[in-house]
């Protein structure tokens, strides 16, 4: 027999299949017009900010609230599961139960400073090409400077010239037959241009031009001479920060030596006293630490050097003393002497042919006494500047200051007691006969005379350079 209520549909269970589909289109009702009016107060609102936008006269706020209702719950509770924070292998479950904790490596957001000799060298070169634009940028200040002064030399010389033979021929025209007005105004216009030249005489001796002019030659000379050897180093590679140091040092060594301006640093032109211009660091410190240093056993032959080479270069630089060095401050002391007087003597014959100008027509000798002494001024002037004789003055300073510089180079050279920081000595040796215009064997045989008159206590007949 079958179940009693097989075919039948529970009245219980059809009453609550109507209930929930009446409340699930309830539901779905209520959403809908949820929705609709949600879009109707955002439609509002946007009208409403459209009109603020299009009226300048006044501003308002408009404080707009959108009130969603709160939906009913469907659902009482759901159980939502949260994501996980920690790392995928922070946490790994074992087979046999048990937790284990993996450590997770933190990274590091500081930033991580390059101390390799790379980045040093790269910082090194950086700051070469730095130095080296200044350098290139007082080559062409000095060379232009150069010129100018050169004007000044040829335009003073020839305006002082001018002024003082016009002003001679003026007081002997007006000793010859001048009298009256014309005789006063003669007298008058020689005096006023003996007293200009005299003047300009005094500025111009001051100054030097020829002396400035040759300076700055110089200091054109040796700032491109430290331009090529930035570019040396550059182009060999792997500067270092003492290569920066050295070139900084020469650099301003430079500066100092030849200074540009005129008023307060200009170089004094009359010393009491002959001394070699010196455009090089000082190596006190090194020779210093050198002489401190403790001497070491030293190979048959390294880094170049040997006994041998080391006595050839003491006695290359007791030839520069005794020959080079003393013949030079000799001929500048004596550049300096006839500088000097001929300085004097210009300004005070001109101005002695003032004063004889102005008495021209009370006597016979008035008249000799300004035309003769306005005639030996230009002289004085023309020999004095048209031969330059401040350059030559300054010529003399330069070559006792290559001297001196060959001589500490070497003498700090062969106090370096390590023979591996030395330069290389063949090298070295190279160097210093390209600068006294020698071969090598020329050199060497040179050494070994110096030796020889030493021994005989003779002097040797020859100068170590052969460039001058």
């Amino acid at each position: 027999m079958g179940h009693p209520l097989k075919g039948q549909v529970n009245p219980f269970s059809q009453s609550i299949f109507s209930v929930s589909d009446r409340f699930v289109s309830g539901v779905v009702r209520y959403y809908i017009a949820a929705i609709k009016k949600l879009r109707e107060n955002l439609h509002q609102m946007a009208s409403s900010t459209l009109r603020l936008s299009s009226s300048s006269s006044c501003s308002r706020k408009i404080n707009a609230v959108i009130h969603v209702p709160k939906l009913p719950k469907v659902i009482p509770y759901f159980s939502i599961p949260k994501i996980p924070t920690t790392k995928p292998v922070e946490e790994l479950n074992l087979r046999d139960g048990f937790k284990r904790i993996v450590p997770v490596e933190k990274t590091s957001t500081a930033p991580t400073h390059d101390k390799s000799p790379n980045s040093d060298a790269i910082a090194a070169t950086t700051q070469l090409y730095a130095i080296l634009e200044a350098v290139a940028d007082r080559v062409e200040m000095h060379a232009n400077i150069g010129k100018q002064r050169e004007n000044w030399n040829t335009l003073l010389l020839n305006s002082v010239n001018m002024i003082t033979l016009t002003a001679a021929t003026m007081a002997g025209a007006a000793a010859i037959g001048g009298a009256g007005m014309p005789l006063l105004a003669l007298k008058l216009s020689s005096t006023l241009l003996y007293s200009a030249a005299t003047g300009m005489l005094l500025v111009m001796n001051k100054i030097q031009p020829s002396q400035l002019e040759e300076e700055q030659r110089n200091a054109t000379r040796y700032f491109k001479q430290i331009q090529t050897q930035i570019q040396t180093t550059l182009a060999l590679g792997s500067p270092s920060k003492e290569d920066v140091k050295s070139v900084m040092e020469k650099v301003l060594a430079v500066d100092k030596a030849y200074p540009l301006p005129l008023l307060g640093a200009m170089l004094d032109k009359f010393p009491a006293k002959f001394e070699p211009s010196v455009w090089w660091p000082s190596n006190q410190q090194l020779q210093k630490k050198n002489k401190s240093s403790q001497g070491k056993q030293r190979d048959e032959k390294k880094n170049g050097w040997s006994e041998e080479m080391e006595v050839e270069m003491r006695e290359i630089i007791e030839v520069v003393k005794r020959k080079d060095i003393e013949d030079y401050e000799r001929l500048g002391n004596l550049v300096l002497k006839i500088n000097k007087v001929l300085a004097i003597a210009g300004p005070l014959l001109t101005g002695i042919a003032a004063v004889g100008s102005a008495f021209v027509g009370n006597g016979s000798w008035a008249a000799v006494v300004a035309v003769a002494a306005g005639a030996l001024g230009s002289a004085v002037n023309a020999f004095e500047h048209g031969g330059q004789i401040g350059m030559v003055f300054e010529m003399y300073r330069n070559c006792s200051g290559f001297f001196q510089l060959l001589q500490e180079s070497i003498e700090s050279t062969l106090e370096e007691r390590d023979l591996e920081k030395r330069e290389n000595g063949e090298l070295f040796e190279m160097k210093v006969a390209l600068k006294l215009g020698r071969s090598l064997s020329n050199l060497k045989e040179l050494a070994k005379n110096s030796a020889f008159s030493r021994m005989d206590e003779t002097t040797i007949d020859e100068f170590a350079s052969k460039l001058f």
